[in-house]
Formats: C-alpha cells, sequence, structure tokens
C-alpha cells in the first residue's frame, strides 16, 4: 500500500469503528429516548441489571471509563432517581452504585431493545455473533496494549 493509500480516510480501521459505534449508538438513541436514559447511561444500567450493585471503580473497569467521565453522569442518574451511591461502610473513599427500584424496573423495557436492533440490522445471527467475537478479541488485545504501556512495533 502507498503511502498515499495508507492515509486514506477508507483506509482506516479506527474511523471505521468510530464511525460504526456512532450509527449504532443513533440506533439506540429512540428506544432510550423512550426509557428517559442516554447511551451511557444504558451501559451502566446494563452493568447494573447484571449486578445490582457495584463499585465506581468496578463500573469503570468494566466500562472503560474513568472516574472523571463516570461521576458526573452518576450523579446525573441519581438525580433521575435510577440509581444511588453511597459510601461503603468499610472504606469510605469507595462509592457503591445501586439500582432504585425505578431503575429496576427499566430493565424489562430495555430487554425489547437488543432484539429489535438485530431484527433491523438485517444480519444473520452467525455474521452477528462472528463480528461480536471479533470486535471483542480486537477490544481485549488493544486494551491489554494500552494497560502495558507500549507501542506495537
Amino acid at each position: 500500500m502507498t503511502m498515499d493509500e495508507l492515509l486514506k480516510l477508507e483506509n482506516q480501521l479506527c474511523f471505521t469503528i468510530y464511525a460504526c459505534s456512532r450509527e449504532i449508538t443513533r440506533m439506540y438513541r429512540p428506544y432510550l429516548e423512550e426509557m428517559g436514559i442516554t447511551y451511557p447511561q444504558y451501559l451502566v444500567m446494563l452493568v447494573l441489571w447484571e449486578r445490582e450493585a457495584c463499585t465506581v471503580k468496578e463500573l469503570g473497569e468494566r466500562l472503560f471509563l474513568d472516574s472523571g467521565t463516570l461521576t458526573p453522569l452518576l450523579k446525573r442518574m441519581q438525580e433521575a432517581e435510577l440509581v444511588t451511591r453511597t459510601r461503603s461502610s468499610r472504606d469510605e473513599r469507595v462509592v457503591v452504585i445501586r439500582l432504585t427500584e425505578k431503575g429496576a424496573k427499566l430493565k424489562a423495557t430495555a430487554c425489547q431493545i437488543p432484539q429489535t436492533l438485530f431484527a433491523n440490522s438485517g444480519l444473520p445471527f452467525h455474521d452477528f455473533t462472528r463480528l461480536l467475537q471479533e470486535s471483542q478479541a480486537l477490544l481485549d488485545r488493544i486494551h491489554r496494549l494500552n494497560e502495558g504501556g507500549g507501542k506495537p512495533e
């Protein structure tokens, strides 16, 4: 590949993933607006529907977000009465996030979203699962590289 071809936008994996992510998020928007939550809030809810409670640190690790990003997001979610934030009795530096009854009730509505979006995507199931597995493997590889602080050669 020539230098000019290397620098073409359509040859950038990062751009394709970025643009695809934005388009997928756009597909979610009308469903999430009906629920009164944003896409980042939906991601927090997905973790909490699995676990009911977790620390800010655990949320950050699962969502690849730092506490500076999570804290204002979680404050807004608390104001909307979707979650509670309480300091751990064992270590006051640790903030525990829990679903409220209102937040837990949204799970029933949210269950319909993945099925609806999958049906609208037109992807065969085997293509979807393959793409998901490949994307997860890529994320894992890049995250390990970034955590190691190294640059690929």
